[in-house]
C-alpha cells in the first residue's frame, strides 16, 4: 500500500461499488434503550425531553421514549451487520484499503428517517459503497471521493433511516504542503464575548418548542428557525461526545485492545514525541499532530455539526413534528476554541407525496469569523390543523428490508449522478 492516490486504487475502489459488506466498527449500543437515548441527546447537548425523560415521553403522541433521529442509523450506533461474511469470490476485490495511508475526512451526509426507534430492540443493518468521484481539491491537491450507502432496520420489522455518507480521501503530506489552513486566526475571546455567548446559550431552552404543536398553517416561507449556539468548542466537548457517541468509523480502542488494533491496522498508527504508536484520529484532540497535518489546531468531528442541526430542527419543530430528512456538507474545519451559530429559514412550504404537510428549510452553520462551515437543508413533517397528525413517510421504493431500502438508495444516488 502506498501513502499516495493512484489510478490502480482509485479502480480498485470502483470494482466495489454496489458490494454489502460487514461494517468496520461493531454498533457502539447493541440494543439501545433509554440511558442510550439521553446519552446520546447529551453527547451533543440536547436535553429534550422527549429522549431524555421516559415518564415526559410517555404523554407525548409517540406514547413513550423514542431516539433522538441522530441515533437512528448515524455510521456505528447502532445496528448488527445483516452480511457477516463476504463471498469467497469477492474476498480478494474487498481485501484491505486500497487507499491505505490516504486520510480521510467526513465531509458530507444526506439522512433520511421512515420510522422511530423506540427502547429495546434490536437492530440490522447493511451498507456498500455507491459511487467514487475522482477530484481535485484545493486543499489537498488530488482527491477521492467515496460515498457510501448504508440502512438500517428493526430485526423482523420496519425500515427505520438510511443515509448516503461522504468521505473525502486526501494525501497527507499534499495537504501539508499546500498549509490552506495555517493562516486561520484563532484568537482569545474577550470577557463581553464570553458572557454575550453564555446568555445566548442560557436563553436556548425557551425557544425549543416541545409539546407545542408547530401547526403546518401557522407556518411561512421566510420565518426563522432560531439559533442555537454550539461553543466555544472544548477538547473536553469531543470526550463527552465520546461517552456517548463510541469511537467511530475507526473503533479507537484502549491499552491491549489498542494494541490488537494496530496489531490489524498498523498505517493506522504513528508514533508521537515519545515514539509511542498513537491513532491518526488523534488530530482531533491532539493540536499537534492536527498541525502535522496542515492544521493550526485540533478540530471536531464533522458529524458533531449535523447533531447540531438535527438538534436545530428537532427544537423548532416540536414534539408533533418529524424529521423526514436532512443534508449537510463539511467546508470548513470547526477547531477547538470556535464557536458555531447554528440556524435555519423556512423556504418553501407545500404537502409531500400529496397529502402530506410539509416545509423544506436552509440549514447553516457560521462561525465567529463569519464563516459558513456547514450549509445544510432539511424537509419537516408537520401536524396539521386541516390534514390531521403527521403520518410518517413511506421508505423508498416501499421497502420494508435492509436489502430493499439498500437498492432503492443505490438506485437513487446513480440516478441523481447521471443527471449532475
Amino acid at each position: 500500500m502506498s501513502d499516495r492516490i493512484t489510478d490502480e486504487g482509485v479502480e480498485r475502489l470502483r470494482a466495489r461499488i454496489g458490494v454489502a459488506r460487514p461494517h468496520s466498527a461493531p454498533p457502539h449500543y447493541l440494543c439501545p434503550n433509554e440511558d442510550a437515548f439521553r446519552h446520546v441527546a447529551l453527547a451533543y447537548g440536547d436535553d429534550n425531553p422527549l429522549w431524555c425523560d421516559p415518564e415526559y415521553a410517555s404523554s407525548s403522541r409517540w406514547g413513550g421514549p423514542i431516539a433522538s433521529p441522530q441515533l437512528v442509523g448515524g455510521d456505528t450506533l447502532i445496528g448488527e451487520d445483516e452480511v457477516s461474511s463476504i463471498p469467497d469470490e469477492l474476498r480478494e476485490l474487498m481485501k484491505g484499503d486500497p487507499l491505505g495511508g490516504v486520510h480521510a475526512f467526513y465531509a458530507g451526509s444526506h439522512r433520511e428517517w421512515w420510522n422511530p426507534l423506540v427502547p429495546g430492540q434490536r437492530i440490522v443493518r447493511r451498507n456498500a459503497l455507491v459511487g467514487v468521484h475522482d477530484k481535485r481539491s484545493e486543499f489537498a491537491g488530488r482527491a477521492v471521493h467515496e460515498w457510501f450507502g448504508e440502512v438500517f432496520a428493526v430485526r423482523n420489522g420496519p425500515v427505520l433511516s438510511g443515509q448516503y455518507r461522504l468521505m473525502i480521501r486526501a494525501e497527507r503530506e499534499k495537504a501539508v504542503e499546500r498549509n490552506t489552513n495555517a493562516s486561520v486566526g484563532l484568537s482569545p475571546y474577550s470577557d463581553e464575548e464570553i458572557s454575550a455567548i453564555t446568555e445566548a446559550v442560557a436563553g436556548e431552552r425557551d425557544r425549543r418548542r416541545g409539546g407545542e404543536p408547530r401547526w403546518f398553517e401557522d407556518v411561512d416561507e421566510g420565518d426563522d428557525m432560531g439559533t442555537l449556539v454550539k461553543g466555544p468548542l472544548r477538547v473536553t466537548d469531543m470526550v463527552v461526545w465520546h461517552t456517548g457517541m463510541g469511537m467511530g468509523l475507526y473503533g479507537v480502542a484502549a491499552l491491549r485492545q489498542g494494541h490488537d488494533q494496530r496489531r490489524r491496522m498498523p498505517r493506522f498508527f504513528r508514533p508521537d514525541d515519545l515514539n509511542i504508536p498513537d491513532v491518526q484520529q488523534r488530530v482531533h484532540w491532539d493540536p499537534e499532530w492536527a498541525r502535522r497535518a496542515g492544521n493550526p489546531a485540533s478540530y471536531d468531528y464533522g458529524r458533531m455539526r449535523e447533531t447540531w442541526l438535527i438538534h436545530l430542527c428537532t427544537d423548532w419543530m416540536g414534539d408533533d413534528a418529524w424529521l423526514w430528512r436532512m443534508d449537510c456538507q463539511f467546508r470548513r474545519f470547526n477547531y477547538v476554541g470556535d464557536t458555531h451559530w447554528m440556524s435555519g429559514t423556512v423556504t418553501r412550504k407545500f404537502l409531500a407525496e400529496g397529502d402530506r404537510p410539509a416545509v423544506e428549510c436552509e440549514l447553516r452553520g457560521v462561525n465567529q469569523r463569519g464563516e459558513t462551515t456547514t450549509p445544510g437543508h432539511a424537509t419537516i413533517l408537520l401536524p396539521s390543523r386541516e390534514h390531521g397528525p403527521v403520518r410518517l413517510p413511506e421508505p423508498p421504493g416501499g421497502a420494508t428490508t435492509c436489502q430493499e431500502a439498500l437498492d432503492a438508495l443505490a438506485a437513487r444516488f446513480a440516478a441523481d449522478e447521471s443527471t449532475d
